[in-house]
């Protein structure tokens, strides 16, 4: 008997040893490799940038691997338009709720951590009571029938996480703890982003409004030349008729552009978390902001650890890989350790004391399993694994959609270069024949009418000017955005909370020599 005891437990030891050890059920996460690609377009040849030939036109080369700065939006040059930003990166209602959540995720985390910990609780109680005279007094004294009745208990509980469950339940907080820090970075690109297209439309619609009152003084020269040669009887009242039309429809134009400039500036001031009411002591103007001489490219093996939705979705596919786990050892047996200890007295003084005898203790251990549940655990287990498969397609999804963002830019950024060079080139023409035909009309040399179609034509290669440089502005910090907007550059996180889980991308290869 003794013998075959011995053997028992040599067997039950190393089981027993393995079984508070624990495995870790349930697919083990590893980071998608990146597009197996070097490049964004079809065709490897060097975008054509040209230079318009006006401030704000300039030539533009993209380098390669050209790393980005934290505060990328402070390549346009412009004091004012830095501090925007910076207000708005701490005052934007939207970066505070997107913070609150990452602090949520963190916590959360760390709550679920704490579960493969043993828990430990205590407890005490009193109680005054009066026995029945009837019944021997449960004191030492048969004459008192009124005594207290102290307990104190501590207790310890632990569950084994065995299959690893707890373990991937944490892991899958923290993995989402990762993502919505990752969603943080993605708040403070897209405000960053939001202020300077707002304000490059701010000054586009500025410069607008000026070719619009060019335009309205011209023709308002135009009708007083056609009134004098009226009065003379070169022209007829029709001819001045037509004129005064033509300068309304003109008039009229302005409203809407000063409309959406006002809308403009109510943007710009309630993304630094203002209410429009608030006067916004920043004016943009196009020749405020400069073109960036040089843009990055960043490469596609780099492009997907710099966008902060891509490792969102990243941390998403860690988190429901880790579900899986969860799914699957819920199907096992859990197992549970308790060990309790307690005292009670009738003093509360001699509580702890040897008086009162030996302490009440207790150890033991159980385990529980599902032997029938119609089916729930393993529907639970297959809505993880397609929860997992669902993640996977929503990472791959974002990864297109950022080198398809990466890729419209370039191909933005030549063809939009390539039109303002074409609009200032359509605007000096068109400039030069409007002077051309005013002189003519003064001389009596024209009629009205081709006087107002110069001035038309002039009106529309200036709008299409402004517009074009706009677009040139607009697609340089679109670029900026499309690659990333340089957050792991930053010296200190813009949130102190980051620090925890959010990882900068891995920094280059160096390069052979």
């Amino acid at each position: 008997m003794s013998i075959r005891r011995a053997s028992t437990g040599l067997v039950l030891a190393p089981l027993l040893a393995s079984l508070l050890a624990g495995c870790t059920v349930g697919p083990d996460f590893k980071t998608p490799d990146p597009p197996a690609t070097d490049r964004y377009l079809p065709d490897e040849g060097p975008l054509n940038l040209v230079s318009a030939g006006i401030p704000g036109g300039e030539a533009q080369r993209v380098v390669s691997a050209m790393d980005i700065p934290g505060q990328w939006w402070a390549v346009f040059q412009s004091p004012p338009l830095n501090g925007l930003i910076d207000r708005s990166l701490k005052a934007n209602p939207d970066i505070e709720a997107a913070t609150a959540g990452l602090r949520v995720a963190q916590q959360s985390a760390r709550a679920q951590r704490a579960a493969l910990f043993p828990t430990v609780t205590g407890g005490a109680t009193g109680a005054q009571t009066q026995a029945p005279t009837v019944l021997s007094a449960p004191t030492a004294d048969p004459n008192s029938w009124v005594y207290g009745l102290f307990t104190a208990t501590l207790s310890i509980t632990y569950a084994p996480d065995v299959w690893g469950g707890t373990r991937r339940a944490a892991e899958s907080a923290e993995a989402v703890a990762e993502g919505q820090c990752f969603l943080l970075e993605a708040a403070y690109l897209s405000l960053a982003s939001n202020v300077v297209a707002a304000a490059i439309t701010e000054a586009a619609l500025r410069a607008q409004v000026q070719a619009t009152e060019r335009i309205i003084a011209s023709q308002r020269e135009t009708l007083a030349i056609l009134r004098g040669q009226s009065n003379l009887g070169a022209v007829s009242g029709a001819d001045v008729a037509s004129q005064e039309a033509a300068l309304a429809q003109a008039e009229a134009t302005l409203p809407p552009i000063n409309k959406a400039l006002a809308q403009s500036r109510n943007l710009l001031t309630t993304l630094t978390g203002e209410l429009p009411s608030t006067a916004l002591a920043e004016r943009f103007e196009l020749s405020d902001l400069k073109l960036p001489p040089e843009l990055p490219l960043s490469l596609p093996s780099k492009l997907v650890e710099q966008r902060p939705d891509i490792r969102a979705a990243e941390a998403n596919v860690h988190a429901a890989a880790a579900q899986v786990g969860v799914a699957v050892a819920a199907q096992l047996p859990n197992f549970n350790l308790l060990a309790s200890i307690g005292s009670q007295s009738l003093v509360l003084g001699s509580l702890f004391s040897a008086a009162v005898g030996p302490a009440n203790s207790a150890v033991g251990g159980g385990v529980l399993g599902t032997l029938l549940d119609g089916g729930a655990l393993q529907a639970r287990k297959r809505a993880a694994q397609a929860s997992f498969d669902q993640a996977k397609a929503q990472y791959r999804s974002a990864v297109l959609l950022a080198f398809r963002n990466v890729a419209d830019t370039l191909r933005a950024l030549e063809y939009d270069a390539q039109l303002l060079k074409a609009a200032v080139d359509a605007e000096r023409a068109a400039a030069t024949s409007l002077q051309i035909a005013r002189k003519r009309l003064e001389l009596g040399d024209t009629t009205y009418v081709i006087v107002l179609l110069a001035e038309q034509t002039y009106l529309q290669a200036s709008l299409v000017r402004v517009q074009a440089q706009a677009a040139r502005l607009t697609n340089s910090a679109a670029l900026y955005q499309a690659l990333g907007g340089g957050w792991w550059n930053r010296g200190e996180p813009t949130n102190p909370a980051q620090r925890a889980v959010c990882t900068p991308p891995k920094p280059p290869a160096p390069v052979a020599k």
